[in-house]
């Protein structure tokens, strides 16, 4: 099921979420909502805290990187992340334009490390530690900021922030032309 994706602005984007256990209620259902969320969106990665739950997990997938099927078989990652901890960031930082579901309309080029060593589990809960690199470990980058509480926008130059601002109080308030659903916060700031 396709789920509204929050806006920048909302609270819930600006928490660090918390840990999720084996038992946590209808988990399966939720990462199937976020996989459906994210494609109808034509994301490429997707945080619970950016369909409202304020839980460490995120899903990925890179594929759509990769034209070459040989490129996307080495390469492209479509994963689950349950409480996953990133234990290094190596490698030269390289920028590169990113965007966000929850600020839609806006890009700007974020300075990422080019390689990141991450310990997770998946869906099953099976621990993983990896390193995942180039476009996909930018993706956990940004997908684990938004479990964090960030958003892409903090790691602009602070100038071009600013020159963003007046757009960024309209994504605030709802006032986006975005091809899937999403919401605004609507209670006290």
């Amino acid at each position: 099921m396709i789920k509204p994706i929050y806006l920048y602005g909302h609270p819930v984007l600006q928490n660090q979420a918390k840990d999720i256990q084996p038992e946590h209620p209808g988990l399966n259902q939720i990462i199937s909502d976020m996989f459906d969320t994210m494609y109808h969106a034509k994301g490429v990665g997707l945080a619970a805290p950016q369909i409202g739950l304020s839980i460490r997990l995120f899903i990925i997938d890179t594929n759509v990187y990769y034209d070459d099927e040989a490129l996307r078989a080495a390469k492209g990652r479509k994963k689950v992340f349950i409480n996953p901890i990133i234990i290094e960031e190596s490698g030269p930082d390289w920028g590169f334009e990113e965007g966000c579901l929850s600020i839609p309309g806006i890009n700007a080029e974020v300075s990422r490390s080019t390689h990141v060593h991450l310990r997770y589990m998946d869906e099953q809960f099976n621990v993983f530690e990896e390193t995942f690199d180039e476009i996909t470990a930018r993706v956990i980058q940004h997908e684990y900021d938004h479990i964090e509480g960030k958003l892409f926008i903090q790691h602009i130059n602070p100038m071009r922030r600013q020159m963003l601002n007046g757009k960024l109080n309209k994504i605030r308030k709802g006032i986006v032309d975005a091809k899937y659903p999403v919401r605004a916060f609507e209670g006290k700031r």
